[in-house]
């Protein structure tokens, strides 16, 4: 199984929707990540992505398939050596170790397009397989905001994992 991270085409839209359309992944995700995910979403999803520069946001290629999107937010201001990472993996293709190469790699290209200093995600409390595979890729656990997300009504912690570029 060949995993990597690639810019978004048109031709991901039906993968994406299929892949995308999860209450499950919803659930672990802000709220602006739309559910049902429909096709009109994806097509503006993709409409967004496929010529923007710089290219922050990428389709999780699994054998040819879009199975998930990773990408930064890249901070401004005083928190301009920060990004955000965020990311999400169909559900069929959970367990297989896919996020964890995606990550890898996605680490390694914010690390060498920008000048990013301090790389951090943001989970919810009851993400813990997204915790997991964070720490795989040697993000610490930096703080926990408590009771910082309001999700389906309720309250809950904010874990926020670290990645530091190496000096």
């Amino acid at each position: 199984m060949a995993v990597l991270i690639r810019q978004w085409t048109a031709n991901d839209l039906q993968s994406l929707v299929l892949n995308a359309n999860n209450i499950n992944i919803w659930n672990n995700l802000r709220n602006y990540f739309p559910y049902p995910y429909t096709e009109e979403a994806g097509k503006d999803w993709l409409n967004k992505t496929i010529d923007a520069t710089p290219v922050v946001n990428f389709a999780i290629d699994v054998d040819g398939e879009a199975v998930g999107g990773i990408g930064l937010i890249l901070n401004s201001d005083v928190y301009v050596m920060s990004a955000e990472l965020g990311y999400w993996i169909g559900e069929a293709w959970w367990g297989k170790g896919i996020a964890t190469e995606a990550i890898r790699q996605m680490i390694e290209y914010t690390f060498y397009y920008f000048d990013v200093i301090r790389l951090y995600a943001e989970v919810f409390e009851t993400n813990k397989a997204s915790m997991r595979v964070l720490e795989k890729n040697g993000f610490y656990l930096e703080g926990v905001r408590r009771k910082a997300v309001l999700k389906n009504g309720v309250l809950m912690d904010d874990y926020i994992w670290v990645k530091l570029r190496a000096w």
